[in-house]
């Protein structure tokens, strides 16, 4: 049996003829042009959402609202084009993943409620030292927050600004849907589970090295700190990627790695350093490690793929041939 690296798709059967493959039955392509194809169509997705993002010419920076607004335009058409990139994937390989299109991206109500709900419990979990650090900083009290939040002014007020669409809905939304549900589908064949979490981070981490071209133009620091602060943001984006490659195969639902992306780009990187010199710094430490402590101790639980019905890359895995992915189970 052939196998590419780690727990990926067996595409030849030799010793095994009755249990060959949906891909090699199908008289598919062989497992390295099958790889290539993987890698050139998440390769061609990344290069083209941060190409929208380029097509329109302008002087002004990137936060002003009207270059949001043509971003915003940009980037939706090549998102919603991008699941025509798996199509044709999926007819370029021969693999057939024996669900819907949209169900494979993760486009499913089967446990779409804790789907939405224990990944985004599960991250909260993790920042729970930012959140005390949020909480003691803010001069309201809880009660008078919660009026804030419920408010719909407050609301309309988000809605009306662009910033805030960019980075709590619109980013996150496309983000997931190119750099998880499509690539993931198609990486997965060709690497296994296990090795998809890693390497699809890693288009992802690469395509926000787009900011160097900006912060370089309009010379908002010196060349090294613009290079050292993209590659700290490659290292973070790449870790948060794999984060919610594994909420998508786990749970099989694009709605969590969403929600889970807005609210990490509401709270930003957690502020360590003004945490060690905070005022109520040894609670607030211990909250730092609880919080890491608990997610840790709740990752699996939180995560287990009974709590979500059927996982359609689990069962694109069994149609090939590879019952024991571990993420599976």
């Amino acid at each position: 049996m052939a196998a590419l690296g780690g727990d990926g798709l067996r595409l030849l059967s030799v010793s095994r003829p009755e249990r060959q493959p949906e891909a090699a039955a199908l008289g598919g392509p062989g497992p390295g042009l099958c790889c290539w194809v993987s890698v050139f169509s998440c390769l061609s997705l990344a290069c083209s959402y941060v190409g929208s993002l380029y097509v329109w010419k302008s002087e002004l920076p990137r936060d002003h609202p009207a270059v949001i607004k043509r971003r915003f335009t940009s980037v939706l058409v090549v998102s919603s084009l991008s699941p025509l990139c798996v199509l044709l994937w999926r007819e370029l390989t021969g693999i057939q993943p024996g669900t819907s299109l949209l169900t494979l991206m993760g486009f499913r109500l089967e446990g779409i409620f804790p789907a939405a709900l224990l990944p985004l419990l599960l991250t909260m979990i993790l920042f729970l030292g930012p959140l005390m650090q949020l909480s003691m900083d803010c001069p309201c009290d809880l009660a008078d927050g919660l009026k804030v939040v419920l408010a719909p002014r407050s609301w309309a007020r988000c809605l009306t600004d662009m910033r805030w669409l960019r980075n709590q809905v619109i980013a996150p939304l496309t983000e997931e849907l190119v750099f998880r549900a499509c690539m993931l589908p198609m990486l997965a064949p060709c690497t296994g589970l296990g090795p998809a979490v890693f390497t699809c981070p890693l288009f992802f981490g690469v395509a926000h090295f787009h900011h160097i071209f900006e912060q370089l133009r309009f010379r908002q620091s010196s060349v090294g700190s613009i290079f050292l602060s993209a590659a700290f943001q490659f290292s973070y984006t790449a870790v948060f990627g794999a984060y919610t490659a594994f909420l998508f195969i786990r749970t099989g639902h694009l709605i969590g790695p969403v929600l889970c992306h807005s609210f990490c780009n509401y709270m930003g990187f957690p502020a360590v350093c003004a945490a060690l010199e905070h005022p109520q710094r040894r609670p607030l430490l211990a909250g730092y490690a609880l919080g890491v402590g608990l997610f840790l101790l709740l990752l699996q639980p939180l995560t287990d793929p009974k709590l979500y019905g059927s996982l359609p890359l689990c069962v694109l895995l069994e149609r090939a041939g590879d019952s024991e992915a571990p993420l599976c189970s």
